[in-house]
């Protein structure tokens, strides 16, 4: 399988917050905009934010946003409104994250690569 591009398809419970949310609080810019729908640039992929949901968000599914500095992004998202659910913190695998929630409650987890992480450094 090749794959060529990449979308997180999301169904929010109220469309137009979700929308607001990620563009004016996270500040995600507007890849494309429809009717019944916005895309966001979310890295290397998009985060579609389209329809209506009816149902509560999984525990078992997160946003994970990788970011160049987790301080400076968590301290400007706290600036915004957003309220951080866990403070930033170095994992034991090495990554630093924080976390935070969409207005349906989906997680979304920061993330900041240190330099000296295997993600970071080329082992061959």
């Amino acid at each position: 399988m090749e794959v060529l591009s990449s979308r997180i398809l999301l169904k929010p419970r109220d469309p137009e917050r979700s929308r607001k949310f990620y563009a004016d609080q996270l500040g995600l810019a507007i890849y494309r905009e429809f009717p019944g729908g916005t895309v966001f640039f979310l890295g290397g992929g998009f985060l579609e934010v389209v329809g209506q949901g009816s149902e509560e968000p999984s525990a078992d599914v997160a946003l994970w946003l990788q970011v160049r500095d987790l301080a400076g992004t968590v301290a400007e998202l706290v600036e915004r409104g957003v309220p951080i659910t866990r403070e930033p913190r170095q994992e034991p695998w090495g990554l630093c994250e924080a976390w935070l929630a969409d207005p349906d409650g989906t997680r979304i987890v920061l993330v900041e690569v240190p330099d000296d992480h295997p993600l970071r450094v080329d082992t061959r």
